[in-house]
């Protein structure tokens, strides 16, 4: 039995591995309302829980490249930066898996974009031949925009809210945060082919 198989698809488990996996959901979701409540313990516990599992799952996902570790972080901090949003009467697992996908798929675009290329499944099938040089810091270009554009892109490409609910966070509507975002990616498309904002 895979992890893989194990974090997302419980149905397919044999009953032990279906009886951990509702454990470790109603453990991990209890973990993140007393978090929000500001319990730094069972925060620490949370985050050192998930880990584990975000860092094994995108290795089975993406392969051993030096930049799923790096994804794996990012997976982390944006989990951090989201706590707030985690709705405790809701299943935690398609919370935390949104993040997930939207942080491996921009890892996966990083890495096109620098000569790796990707299968269908999102497994690596070339080695990357770019330097350092190359690189981005996609995170300080990020934090170049105006909150204005920055807020409803991270919202939405980041923490993985619907427009409906990063518009309504926001108190804007759906075509306006549509354009924001639009705009976002425009400008920063434009920082990185200049390297600069």
């Amino acid at each position: 039995m895979s992890a893989l198989l194990a974090a997302i698809a419980p149905e397919a488990m044999p009953d032990a591995h279906a009886e951990q996996y509702a454990e470790d959901e109603l453990r991990w979701s209890a973990l993140m309302v007393s978090a929000q409540a500001g319990n730094e313990s069972d925060y620490r516990q949370l985050l050192g829980e998930l880990s584990a599992l975000v860092s094994g799952y995108l290795h089975s996902r993406l392969g051993g490249y030096d930049f799923v570790e790096d994804c794996a972080q990012e997976v982390l901090v944006a989990v951090h930066e989201a706590r707030h949003t985690y709705d405790g009467r809701r299943p935690f697992r398609p919370w935390l898996f949104a993040i997930i996908r939207y942080k491996s798929t921009d890892a996966i675009r990083r890495a096109e974009v620098r000569g790796r290329h990707f299968g269908p499944q999102g497994s690596a099938v070339e080695p990357a031949t770019s330097g350092p040089d190359e690189e981005l810091d996609e995170g300080r270009l990020l934090a170049q925009l105006p909150e204005s554009l920055r807020l409803p892109l991270e919202l939405t490409k980041i923490v993985g809210l619907s427009t409906a609910e990063a518009a309504q966070r926001l108190g804007i509507s759906e075509s306006a945060l549509k354009v924001r975002v639009h705009r976002a990616v425009k400008r920063l498309r434009k920082w990185m082919e200049t390297e600069q904002p």
